[in-house]
């Protein structure tokens, strides 16, 4: 199978979308040519669909967001672009109050069949105001669904999918993600979202983790097999719907859990994890269930700063070991 990046990935998903459907249309800032977007994952598609379909916005997220969620009420599937999901704060009455309530508001007779696709987490000095991990505000929406993927093949598949859906979708990526590379198929395939990947099988504790802490809880994983501890990786995917039961089901056969992601530990989708595997299996967890998470101060701009508080293999090889060797 051939392999190609996180970032062709999604593009390859908005064009064949936007082939498939004329109602697909994509909204802003900078995501024409020659600029492509931030990420350049927009890169080329204008000249294809012209700018009737690639729409240039102004730097304003409430009023592209508002336009975007306008049009998916009358029939259009806009799939709107935030430089960063720091960006997003802008539009959270749109976004909040508007997208993920008028199908509840009226009935079911509106839908609002919309994408808000944005990147977040550390590791490039981006600093406090563009490096933050800001996914569990939208975990908490009702009416909203939430996908983080972490590999080219799942970034494709959720992307097709959250476009086709009839309900809004936040679609988070990471800004380190985009150039890893993975085999993805040509031909045509979609991922049902609230179904959960299993990265890696093991026998001794289960590892669930989201977005770039999935790379990371992998590495994490070849370390700990060097010490003979055999640690099963789990992706949610999505955050909402959440696959609970494929959690439950590796942490009755591990009996340990560690729930890790970039985000801060303080009110993270981590604690929701570990909320709801508590209820449905406690008296299979052997020792107590742990987050391995960000500290709760923003993103610091100095790179030794930024490293200190990211999350990485080492930390999580760390947890982990403690934990099968009855050290916590």
């Amino acid at each position: 199978m051939r392999e190609i990046t996180y970032r062709d990935a999604l593009k390859e998903a908005l064009q064949e979308e936007m082939r498939r459907d004329e109602r697909v249309i994509l909204l802003g800032e900078d995501i024409a040519d020659p600029f492509g977007s931030a990420y350049k994952v927009t890169l080329g598609l204008s000249p294809e669909f012209g700018t009737d379909r690639v729409i240039q916005t102004p730097i304003s997220e409430q009023g592209f967001t508002g336009a975007a969620v306008g049009a998916a009420i009358t029939g259009m599937r806009p799939v709107v672009e935030y430089m960063y999901i720091d960006f997003s704060t802008m539009a959270m009455d749109q976004i909040a109050n508007q997208a993920a309530k008028i199908r509840y508001m009226s009935g079911g007779q509106a839908q609002v069949p919309v994408v808000f696709r944005t990147q977040g987490g550390p590791g490039r000095s981006s600093a406090a105001q563009h490096a933050q991990s800001l996914e569990a505000w939208f975990h908490h929406l009702p009416g909203l669904l939430v996908a983080m993927p972490s590999t080219p093949y799942d970034a494709k598949g959720l992307l097709k999918t959250a476009i086709r859906l009839d309900d809004p979708v936040m679609f988070v990526e990471q800004k380190l993600l985009y150039n890893v590379t993975g085999p993805v198929p040509e031909e045509d395939y979609t991922i049902p979202f609230g179904v959960a990947d299993v990265k890696r099988e093991g026998t001794d504790c289960t590892v669930v983790a989201t977005s770039m802490a999935v790379v990371k809880a992998l590495r994490a994983a070849e370390l700990l097999e060097a010490d003979g501890i055999s640690v099963e990786v789990i992706d949610p995917r999505t955050l909402f719907p959440l696959d609970i039961d494929t959690i439950t089901e590796s942490v009755i056969k591990t009996s340990r859990l560690v729930v890790t992601h970039e985000a801060v530990e303080r009110g993270g989708f981590a604690a929701e994890v570990v909320a709801q595997v508590s209820d449905k299996a406690f008296g299979y967890i052997d020792a107590p269930i742990q987050r391995v998470c960000a500290p709760s101060v923003p993103p610091p701009f100095a790179r030794n700063m930024e490293d200190y508080t990211m999350v990485d293999e080492h930390k999580i090889a760390d947890r982990v070991r403690q934990l099968v060797n009855g050290e916590i």
